[in-house]
C-alpha cells in the first residue's frame, strides 16, 4: 500500500491509511534460532510462574540444561514486553512523563457487562520472530470485544483496538489496564477519556490486578498458538482471529454468571 517512489510523503500516505509512522518504518531486528527458542521457553515459564524474574528464570532454565546469563534473559523479557509480576523496584515499563491513573476496581463489585474493559498486550511467538497481540476484554463476561495483531508495541495499536470495541459495544464505566507506555501514552488515554470513560490502571507488579486478561493469555496461547507454528503475520493474524471467534462462541468458561449474548 506504501509507494516509496510516490509524490506523496511516505508520511503522508502512512496518516491517510491509518497507519503508524513507526510500522512503514519497522525493520524486524534477525533473531538467532537459539534465542527464539529460549524467548518461546521464557514465555511459556511466565505463564506458569508469572513471579519469575531474570535470576529466577535463569536457575529455572540451568535445571533445564539451559546455560544462559541472567542479563541476556531480561534483555529478551524487555524484548517480549514481559515482567515478573511481583513487587519489586524498577520494574515499570511505563514511559517518563506520561500520566498514571489510579486503580480503581479495589473491592469494586463487577456484576454487569459495559461496567468493566480489560486492556492487555501479549507476545505470540511465530515459527520466525514474533508478533504481539492486544485485547479488550468485558470482565463481567470474559467476552473478547476486540482484539488485534501487531508487530509493534506502539500506542496507536492500543487506541485502534479499543476504538472497535467502542464502535461495536458501547462505551464501559471503567477502562483498565496496566502501566505499558502504550496505555499512558496521551494517543490512548485521550481516546478513552474522550467517551466519558473512566481510566484505571494496574499498580505496578500487581498480577492480580489484571488477572482476567492472564487467564485470556493462558488460553489462547495453550490451546491455540503454541500447537502452532505461524510462518506469517498473516497466518498469525487468521488464525488468532478464528480462535476469538470460537472463544467467544464456543469455548465452556468456568464460574462465570453471565453469558456472551448479553452483548
Amino acid at each position: 500500500m506504501i509507494d516509496r517512489n510516490h509524490a506523496l510523503p511516505v508520511v503522508r500516505q502512512a496518516e491517510l491509511l491509518g497507519i503508524s509512522r513507526g510500522a512503514v518504518y519497522y525493520l524486524p531486528r534477525p533473531i538467532s534460532e537459539a534465542d527464539e527458542a529460549l524467548m518461546h521457553r521464557i514465555d511459556e515459564l511466565h505463564l506458569e510462574h508469572p513471579f519469575m524474574g531474570a535470576r529466577m528464570l535463569r536457575r529455572q532454565l540451568a535445571r533445564e540444561g539451559v546455560q544462559v546469563g541472567r542479563r541476556h534473559i531480561g534483555t529478551l523479557m524487555q524484548r517480549m514486553g514481559i515482567q515478573a509480576l511481583a513487587p519489586q523496584p524498577g520494574t515499570s515499563q511505563r514511559a517518563p512523563g506520561h500520566k498514571i491513573y489510579p486503580y480503581l476496581l479495589r473491592k469494586l463489585a463487577v456484576c454487569r457487562s459495559n461496567q468493566v474493559w480489560a486492556l492487555d498486550t501479549t507476545y505470540i511467538p511465530m515459527a520466525r520472530g514474533f508478533v504481539y497481540l492486544t485485547c479488550v476484554v468485558d470482565v463481567a463476561s470474559r467476552c473478547v470485544l476486540a482484539h488485534k495483531v501487531a508487530i509493534t508495541l506502539e500506542a496507536c495499536h492500543a487506541r485502534e483496538v479499543i476504538e472497535q470495541a467502542f464502535a461495536r459495544w458501547g462505551t464501559p464505566e471503567i477502562v483498565n489496564t496496566d502501566q505499558g507506555s502504550q496505555f499512558t501514552a496521551t494517543e490512548f488515554t485521550d481516546a478513552v477519556l474522550a467517551q466519558g470513560c473512566q481510566l484505571s490502571m494496574d499498580g505496578c507488579g500487581a498480577w492480580r490486578d489484571n488477572v482476567f486478561v492472564e487467564r485470556l493469555w493462558r488460553s489462547v496461547k495453550y490451546e491455540r498458538v503454541y500447537l502452532k507454528a505461524y510462518d506469517s503475520v498473516s497466518a498469525a493474524r487468521a488464525d488468532i482471529a478464528d480462535y476469538v471467534g470460537w472463544y467467544n462462541a464456543g469455548r465452556a468458561h468456568s464460574s462465570l454468571q453471565f453469558t456472551h449474548d448479553e452483548h
